[in-house]
């Protein structure tokens, strides 16, 4: 008796078969990356650029002797790269950041000539944040905070509202370019006054700096930081391209989490001014 003999139909539909998976499985796979996370509820249109409509406030900078204050700093280049704003250090003849311990490391300056940011040198540091300066940004977007106001560390959160200017008269006089914020949260036993937060990094969604804390309006519940116009110049080529990063996602539930490891590593840092 002779053995199975499959019939011819069934032969040909196994070729067609493997033929058709063979042919799928060699084409080139070239799909794109899944999309990112939606952006906020409350984000809007793009941000556009300067324009001579933009509000603008007056800010007076009389030529007084320096008064000692403390500010916020934060590391952009692990070979001691730091920025703060520019009126925490300017006129101080020895600026420093607070390393813990009751002990702070002296620091060099370098005052940018047409923004509030100063960019402060010392023999090496902690790991650098991100700059975020050519990503576009969007109204509403969300913004956080970590610093040291009051002295005394504490954040904030806030939304994106649109560019404003700043007219500053006296010592500096300039036309400085700034965006202004809505201040929509903070620590919790934080009242009163942000002094002592400027200088810290405006930080997306993404643990990015998009800018630097410079001013508040207390009563407008408004917060200003540099412009990407500003910004981008004074620090541009201080993070070289291979430079370690350390961000992480921020969101309203963890910020103050995320804060905290940001000044324990010190990438965040207090900023003083030492007695001569």
């Amino acid at each position: 008796m002779g053995g199975f003999r499959p019939p011819d139909w069934m032969i040909y539909g196994v070729l067609v078969g493997a033929l058709v998976i063979w042919s799928i499985s060699s084409q080139e796979k070239a799909d794109a990356p899944p999309a990112p996370p939606p952006p906020d509820e409350v984000e809007g249109a793009l941000l556009g650029p300067i324009t001579p409509f933009d509000p603008a406030m007056t800010v007076n900078a009389p030529d007084i002797p320096f008064q000692p204050a403390s500010g916020t700093a934060f590391s952009i280049a692990g070979e001691g790269r730091w920025v703060t704003a520019r009126h925490v250090v300017e006129g101080c003849r020895r600026p420093a950041l607070v390393v813990g311990g009751g002990r702070a490391v002296a620091a060099d300056v370098r005052l940018a000539p047409r923004a509030d940011v100063a960019v402060l040198l010392t023999e090496g540091g902690p790991a650098a944040m991100p700059l975020a300066i050519d990503r576009p940004l969007r109204r509403g977007q969300r913004a956080f905070h970590p610093g040291f106001p009051q002295g005394s560390a504490g954040e904030v959160t806030s939304r994106l509202l649109g560019r404003e200017t700043f007219k500053v008269r006296g010592r500096g006089e300039r036309d400085e370019p700034v965006l202004a914020w809505a201040e929509v949260g903070r620590t919790a036993t934080l009242r009163g006054t942000l002094s002592g937060l400027s200088g810290a990094p405006a930080l997306d969604r993404q643990g990015r700096v998009v800018g630097v804390t410079i001013a508040e309006a207390p009563r407008r519940g408004r917060i200003y930081t540099t412009a990407p116009d500003t910004f981008g110049p004074a620090v541009r080529g201080l993070q070289r391209p291979d430079e370690p990063l350390l961000g992480q996602p921020i969101t309203v539930e963890n910020y103050g989490r995320v804060s905290d490891d940001l000044r324990r590593d010190l990438r965040v840092a207090q900023v003083v001014c030492l007695s001569v």
